[in-house]
């Protein structure tokens, strides 16, 4: 099997390589690691709106374009190439991947609109301290208190987890593994920037301490069968 990209394809790599050459020079990528952030937000969205990044992936009916994975990994390949500092990866990837794949349809309506758009940043919390990526590595807990379902635990090596607006987090609750939203502001969430090898991509701990969280998709569904 043979495998090449379009001319549309290419052609739309070689503006966006342009467009980051611009953006993002080596100059801008030093200054933007020392800060604890990893990135600024006008920036970013400025970037971002001139050729709808993070709408690539997304289907039109929530904003997006519905373009296929081929095209994000273009969009990564150049991002990586400049050394970009932005929550692309964990809000265009990880979070809206795990939202399209997992959530209902009333929660895709609610929440891929606002990352196709860019207004929103998000970020997947999966992994702990212990690092491990299998079911019994997840110890963060998810009840029932008060009409509420509120989470009890940490993540650890959250990428962007220390700005993100949304935060999709993998939790244990009574029926098994399930999927929870929570806003990055939430009260009783604390957020800590971890450090990193590698200071253009930035990782965070969170601590959730009786944190209100959303469910998303089917309780019970965030392990595979």
């Amino acid at each position: 099997m043979k495998f090449s990209f379009s001319s549309e394809q290419e052609e739309f790599r070689s503006n966006l390589r342009r467009l980051l050459a611009h953006r993002s020079p080596t100059k801008e990528v030093r200054r933007l690691m020392e800060t604890e952030e990893g990135y600024e937000r006008d920036g970013w969205r400025a970037i971002n709106a001139a050729l709808g990044l993070t709408a690539i992936r997304i289907p039109e009916i929530y904003g997006g374009y519905g373009f296929g994975f081929g095209d994000q990994c273009i969009v990564l390949e150049e991002m990586g190439r400049a050394l970009l500092c932005a929550p692309y990866f964990a809000t265009a990837v990880l979070a809206a991947g795990a939202i399209m794949n997992a959530g209902s349809e009333a929660e895709k309506e609610a929440l891929l609109p606002g990352i196709a758009a860019g207004e929103t940043t998000a970020t997947l919390a999966w992994v702990e301290d212990t690092g491990r990526w299998d079911a019994l590595g997840t110890a963060l807990t998810a009840n029932a208190e008060s009409g509420e379902i509120v989470l009890d635990g940490h993540k650890s090596y959250v990428i962007d987890g220390h700005t993100a607006d949304l935060i999709v987090v993998l939790a244990r609750a009574p029926q098994g593994l399930s999927l929870f939203t929570v806003d990055g502001n939430a009260g009783r969430l604390t957020r800590r920037a971890l450090k990193s090898m590698d200071p253009t991509r930035k990782f965070a701990r969170l601590e959730f301490n009786r944190v209100t969280a959303r469910p998303l998709g089917t309780a019970g569904a965030g392990a595979a069968p």
